[in-house]
């Protein structure tokens, strides 16, 4: 306005409102009313339409619903691996006979030389979500048959889907019990004697558990989502870069949406945390980037502001009950989904990257790890020799953070050398 530019927001998820007093079975009719009149807007097209299907809740929903409302067989399309317990491809199925679906099947086996180049490119930034990689494909398929697809993003964000929500809530209710002088020493240094072995039986890994309790709770969270990488970013970078950053934390942003969050109520807090960080710049960046590399247009219904708007109303119980999230999600499409679907343990949409990086991608790895032209002062070489063995041994999995440094140094070799040769 008058040569002048004023950015605002034009929209939040009403944390501060008062929360839903009614009884659940009105809520949920509500929700799937909601959810209904979503994917019914989303399916307005004039060209050929389908829908992803893992083995989930959430894209499991979406199609049930659109089968309700089409006339004919709904495409749906699914990919899976090879390594059996990464595969979703067997309950995908289950919902695509259920609804006697046109399905589509797509065994993603690694081509690493060829697709990983290409996905750099595509996403023009350093971008280290693994799972870009089958979103590629699954939406390279897709586009073979439609010009535009549903998916189920956003589900885990606003229905507490992730299990990381189930420890944090653990995790403060031991911060509200034992006050800050007492849990950083005694937690700190029992997590530092504790030993790190992610060959050990899921509830013997306490080692991260133990750290996070000695942390605040904003802290405490941000290391549950980024994990290893949050806590060896000093380590992996070199003294002069660090130093160059003057004292910059990512941490910072990732705070700053934390003390932001208009509610007191922990889980909620960590939801308004992820939709304004780890959904807005990974999970849609990853799907809309992959998408359109094929030209093929991706909705998301459960991203519906009507939607996220009854979420956020909803008290955390209807979401998180007994350690496990989406209580009320899964009540409001229980008639609508195979039950088997409705009582398995969440997977998430990744690939068997521990494997591939100790077998298939190994040669490509190593040499963008450990090239010789990439002494820049930028990451400790001996720290990333340190993890690459650690990892090749069979004890540790730093798959994420190799997976890190990997797509780094391609973004880098694809970016910046094109860049000083020009």
């Amino acid at each position: 306005t008058d040569g002048s530019l004023k950015v605002e927001k034009y929209w939040e998820p009403p944390l501060a409102v008062e929360k839903l007093q009614l009884p659940s079975e009105e809520i949920e009719a509500e929700l799937l009313r909601l959810l209904r009149e979503s994917v019914k807007l989303r399916m307005i097209s004039d060209v050929p339409l389908g829908a992803f299907l893992s083995g989930g809740i959430d894209s499991g929903a979406i199609v049930a619903l659109m089968a309700q409302e089409s006339s004919r067989p709904i495409k749906t399309f699914s990919i899976g691996f090879e390594e059996e317990e990464y595969n979703e491809l067997p309950y995908a199925r289950l919902t695509a006979e259920r609804y006697h679906t046109d399905h589509h099947e797509f065994i993603v086996k690694p081509d690493i030389a060829e697709v990983l180049p290409l996905l750099v490119r595509h996403y023009n930034e350093p971008f280290a979500d693994s799972s870009a990689l089958p979103t590629y494909y699954v939406s390279k398929m897709t586009r073979q048959h439609v010009t535009v697809a549903l998916s189920g993003d956003g589900g885990d964000e606003s229905f507490a889907g992730y299990r990381r929500y189930a420890f944090d809530a653990a995790e403060n209710r031991v911060r509200a019990f034992l006050p800050a002088a007492i849990r950083q020493p005694v937690f700190g240094l029992a997590a530092a004697l504790y030993p790190k072995a992610d060959w050990l039986p899921q509830p013997l890994r306490a080692k991260s558990t133990l750290k996070n309790l000695s942390l605040d709770p904003a802290r405490g969270y941000f290391t549950s989502v980024y994990g290893a990488l949050a806590q060896q970013r000093s380590a992996l970078l070199t003294d002069d870069l660090q130093n160059g950053l003057a004292g910059y934390d990512p941490f910072n942003v990732f705070d700053e949406h934390y003390r932001r969050a208009n509610t007191t109520d922990p889980v909620a807090r960590a939801q308004y945390v992820d939709i304004k960080t780890y959904l807005t710049d990974d999970i849609l960046v990853k799907v809309d980037r992959a998408s359109m590399a094929v030209s093929l247009e991706v909705r998301c219904p459960l991203l519906d502001h009507k939607v996220m708007e009854l979420a956020a109303r909803m008290p955390t119980s209807l979401k998180l009950r007994n350690g496990a999230g989406k209580y009320i999600f899964k009540r409001a499409v229980s008639r609508i989904l195979p039950p088997e679907i409705l009582t398995r343990r969440k997977q998430g949409f990744v690939l068997p990257a521990a494997e591939w990086l100790r077998g298939e991608m190994r040669p490509l790895a190593e040499s963008l790890l450990f090239d010789a032209s990439m002494k820049d002062g930028l990451l400790n070489a001996a720290h990333v020799q340190q993890l690459w063995q650690s990892h090749q041994s069979g004890l540790r999995d730093q798959s994420r953070t190799l997976w890190t440094i990997l797509m780094f140094r391609l973004w880098q070799k694809t970016f910046m050398e094109a860049r000083a040769s020009a």
